[in-house]
C-alpha cells in the first residue's frame, strides 16, 4: 500500500525485455535507506518488488501484466520516474490510499497555466474514466491526485508548485501515457452492487447494501 506521495526522482539505469526475465534497473538515493530486498515499490505507480539493490541502485522483475497495463514497457535508459517506499503502518498518509495496481493508461491531451498551477487533461479509456468523479481521488503516474473536473472520456487535474518540481509529471507533454489507478473504494462499491445493477444505483439501493442510512 501506498499514498501517492512521491519521495525520489530515480533514473532507469537499464531495461531488460524479451529474454528469460523481464528487469528494470533504477538509480536512486534517498529512497535506498531502510531498503530490503523483498521490499514493495512503487515506480510510477507500479507496486514492484526489489529484487537486488546496492548503495546506489536497485532491481526489480516485470511481469508480462505489469507490462500490459502500464508506461514501464516505454522507458529508456536515463528515464526519470516516480519512486515511492510501501506506507508503514502508523505513519502519516499525506494523500491516499494507492495500491500500486494500475488500472490503464492515460494519455495527456492538454496542458495549461491556471496560476501558479499547472491543469493536465488525460484521455482514458472507459474502463477506468467509469470510477473517476469530480473532487475524488486519482493517482497518475503514482501521484495522488485530486480530479478537478471529468466527462466520459477524460479528467482534469492540477499540479501546485511541489509537484512540479517534485515529480516527473511537470515535463510532460501532450500524447504522453501516464499510468492511472483510480480510487479503490470505488470498485468494492460496484461489485457489492452487482454488475446488473451499474446502469442505475439509487439511494434506495445504497441503503440497502449499507452505504447510506434508509431515509
Amino acid at each position: 500500500m501506498f499514498t501517492g506521495i512521491v519521495e525520489e526522482i530515480g533514473t532507469v539505469k537499464s531495461l531488460r525485455l524479451g529474454g528469460p526475465e523481464n528487469t528494470l534497473h533504477i538509480v536512486a538515493r534517498d529512497i535506498l535507506l531502510e531498503m530490503a530486498i523483498g521490499d514493495s515499490i512503487a515506480v510510477n505507480g507500479v507496486c514492484l518488488t526489489v529484487a537486488q539493490r546496492n548503495a546506489s541502485s536497485f532491481m526489480v522483475g516485470l511481469m508480462p501484466e505489469t507490462l500490459r497495463r502500464s508506461n514501464l514497457e516505454r522507458l529508456q535508459v536515463g528515464s526519470p520516474v516516480n519512486l515511492e517506499r510501501a506506507l508503514k503502518v502508523g505513519g502519516r498518509l499525506g494523500g491516499h490510499f494507492v495500491q500500486g495496481h494500475v488500472d490503464g493508461v492515460g494519455k495527456v491531451l492538454a496542458v495549461r497555466r491556471d496560476g501558479n498551477a499547472l491543469a493536465y487533461t488525460f484521455g482514458a479509456p472507459p474502463e477506468v474514466m467509469r470510477y473517476v468523479v469530480p473532487q475524488g481521488f486519482i493517482a497518475v503516474d503514482g501521484v495522488s491526485l485530486t480530479v478537478v473536473s471529468c466527462d466520459a472520456v477524460s479528467f482534469t487535474v492540477s499540479m501546485v508548485g511541489f509537484t512540479q518540481r517534485n515529480t516527473i509529471l511537470a515535463g510532460k507533454e501532450v500524447g504522453y501515457g501516464a499510468n492511472i489507478e483510480t480510487d479503490i473504494m470505488a470498485k468494492y462499491v460496484e461489485r457489492m452492487l452487482g454488475k446488473e445493477q451499474r446502469p442505475g444505483v439509487s439511494e434506495e439501493l445504497l441503503a440497502k447494501h449499507g452505504f447510506l442510512s434508509p431515509s
